[in-house]
C-alpha cells in the first residue's frame, strides 16, 4: 500500500507534456515550391532544365551511331546487288540500243561490244588520283567513243561511249600532243606536179604513192566487254564541268555525248580488265572488286557507329557526374 501511494504521488508532480499541434509539424517543414517566392521558383525551373540540356547530346550522338547501322545494312544490299549483276552473261550491245528498255534499270550489266574507237574525240576526266604500288599519282578517265566498222553486222550499230580506265597526266599531254601535231603532219604537200616530158619521173612517183598507200594503217575493230553506268553525282566541291574549255571534272554522260556530237541518251559503259595486254599498261581498267566500290563501305559506317556510341556513353557519363548530389564535406 506504501508503494502504491508513493507512485501515485509521483505520478502528480509530474509535469504533462505539451502536444504539438499538426498545423505547427507543417509550417516547421520545408515550404511547398507554390508557397515559394517567384525568384526562387524560376531559380528551381532553370536548374531542372540545364540538368535535362545536360543529356541532349548523349541522345543525338546514340541516334546518329543507330543511323549508322541503318546505313552499313543499305550497304552490304547494294554491294549483293552490285556483285549479283556482274555475275551474268554480258548483253549484246546492238540488243540494248535497239530495245526501248532504260539503261537505268541495266545499271552494273556487263555488255559486249565490237567497234573501233574514235581517238580523235576522246575526253579525259579528272584530275583522279590513283594509288600504283604505295605512290599516288594523279591521272585521268579516258572516255572514248566506239563507232561503228563498216559492212560489218557483228559491230555496234550505234556510237556508244567508253570508259576507257585511268591514265596518269604525262599520258594524257602526249596523246594532246600527238593529235595537234597531226594536222600540221597531213597538210604537208606528198606529191608534186610533174612534167609530162619526164615519164620516168612519174613512174617513179607513182610507186611512191603506192608505198604511202601500203603504210596507211587499217582499221583495227576492239572488242570491248564493260559494265553500263550513269551519270556520276558530284559533291558541292567539285567545280562544274566547263565544256567550251574541255575541262571535265565529273561524268555528265548527256553533256560528254553532245560534246562528241553524239545523241543525248548514248550508252555510256566502262570497261573492266579481262584481258590485260601487258604492252600497253595504260589505260588502267576497273576490275570487278573496284566496280563495286561505293565512297563508303560497310566497315567505314561499322567504324562511325562505334565512334558515335562511343561518344555518346562518354558525354552522358559526364551528365550524370554533373547532376548528381554531392556529399557535404563534415
Amino acid at each position: 500500500m506504501a508503494a502504491a501511494s508513493i507512485c501515485r504521488n509521483l505520478r502528480q508532480r509530474v509535469i504533462p507534456s505539451k502536444r504539438i499541434p499538426h498545423s505547427s509539424l507543417i509550417s516547421t517543414s520545408a515550404p511547398a515550391f507554390s508557397t515559394l517566392p517567384l525568384r526562387d521558383q524560376e531559380e528551381i525551373s532553370r536548374s531542372t532544365w540545364s540538368k535535362l540540356f545536360l543529356f541532349i547530346p548523349g541522345a543525338i550522338t546514340f541516334g546518329l551511331g543507330s543511323w549508322q547501322i541503318f546505313r552499313r545494312q543499305d550497304k552490304i544490299k547494294l554491294l549483293d546487288y552490285r556483285q549479283s549483276r556482274l555475275a551474268n552473261e554480258p548483253l549484246k550491245a546492238n540488243e540494248i540500243v535497239a530495245s526501248t528498255q532504260s539503261t537505268d534499270s541495266l545499271e552494273f550489266r556487263k555488255v559486249q561490244c565490237k567497234g573501233v574507237f574514235d581517238e580523235k574525240k576522246s575526253i579525259y576526266v579528272g584530275p583522279r588520283s590513283r594509288s600504283i604500288s604505295g605512290v599516288t599519282e594523279n591521272g585521268y578517265y579516258v572516255i572514248t567513243p566506239l563507232i561503228p566498222v563498216p559492212g560489218d553486222p557483228e559491230s555496234i550499230q550505234s556510237p556508244i561511249l567508253v570508259n576507257r580506265g585511268w591514265v596518269p597526266r604525262s599520258w594524257r599531254d602526249k596523246a594532246l600532243n600527238s593529235l595537234e601535231d597531226e594536222p600540221q603532219n597531213s597538210s604537208t604537200p606528198t606529191s608534186t606536179e610533174e612534167s609530162p616530158t619526164t615519164s620516168w619521173w612519174r613512174f617513179g612517183s607513182v610507186k611512191r604513192k603506192d608505198l604511202e598507200v601500203e603504210r596507211v594503217p587499217s582499221v583495227i575493230p576492239v572488242e570491248v566487254i564493260g559494265v553500263i553506268r550513269g551519270s556520276e553525282k558530284p559533291s558541292n566541291f567539285v567545280p562544274s564541268n566547263d565544256p567550251n574549255a574541255a575541262q571535265w571534272f565529273y561524268v555528265d554522260v548527256p553533256a560528254l555525248a553532245d560534246a562528241c556530237g553524239l545523241p543525248e541518251r548514248t550508252l555510256y559503259i566502262e570497261e573492266i580488265n579481262e584481258h590485260v595486254n601487258p604492252r600497253s599498261p595504260y589505260p588502267i581498267q576497273k576490275d570487278h572488286n573496284m566496280l563495286i566500290q561505293t565512297s563508303r563501305m560497310p566497315q567505314d559506317h561499322l567504324n562511325y557507329v562505334l565512334t558515335w556510341y562511343t561518344l555518346s556513353a562518354a558525354v552522358t557519363i559526364m551528365a550524370i557526374q554533373r547532376v548528381k548530389p554531392r556529399r557535404s564535406r563534415r
